[in-house]
């Protein structure tokens, strides 16, 4: 084809709203501008916050790219991986574990992709406040309606997977 480009694309409308700036800072401090400083203040089941340990929380992502799609954030307003401390370390990553574990009990993902991106350069939505994406995976679920007709299904309500996963999470 004269003129196409040479990389395929993913089309993802549901997450338009994000894009264009949907609850996400305009500033790198922390505050009401924050979400993730703003959400632990607010009722779980209303924020979708799945967990709260004592220094990082669990909550579902807004703007998911798959059902469940969890973030483990630290209560503190810091941007960098580096600034965490031993204690904040050990706990960010047992939340980690622990939502991988509920995940599996409520929806049996085949897979997960896990990981941060640090800085809007290295692709951060939300730059000043670290978080780190816990995504569960299914076999097919880059289906033909996602590819074709540009549209993710999500099988549940935000609010149903949260008690779900809450309700399953290991103690």
């Amino acid at each position: 084809m004269a003129g196409a480009s040479a990389w395929d694309r993913l089309w993802t409308p549901h997450r338009i709203a994000y894009i264009k700036g949907e609850n996400r800072p305009n500033h790198q401090d922390a505050g009401d501008d924050c979400p993730f400083c703003r959400v632990p203040g607010e009722d779980d089941r209303e924020s979708l916050i799945v967990r709260r340990g004592e220094s990082v929380f669990v909550v579902l992502n807004l703007y998911p790219y798959n059902p469940g799609h969890m973030l483990i954030c630290p209560y503190r307003h810091i941007p960098d991986y580096t600034q965490l401390t031993a204690s904040e370390i050990a706990e960010f990553s047992e939340q980690t574990q622990q939502a991988m574990t509920a995940m599996r009990a409520v929806a049996g993902p085949q897979g997960f992709n896990i990981g941060m991106n640090q800085g809007a350069i290295g692709g951060a939505g939300i730059a000043g406040h670290l978080h780190q994406h816990v995504v569960p995976r299914w076999g097919g679920d880059t289906n033909f309606i996602t590819v074709v007709g540009g549209t993710k299904t999500m099988p549940s309500l935000l609010e149903e997977t949260r008690d779900l996963v809450a309700q399953a999470w290991p103690e």
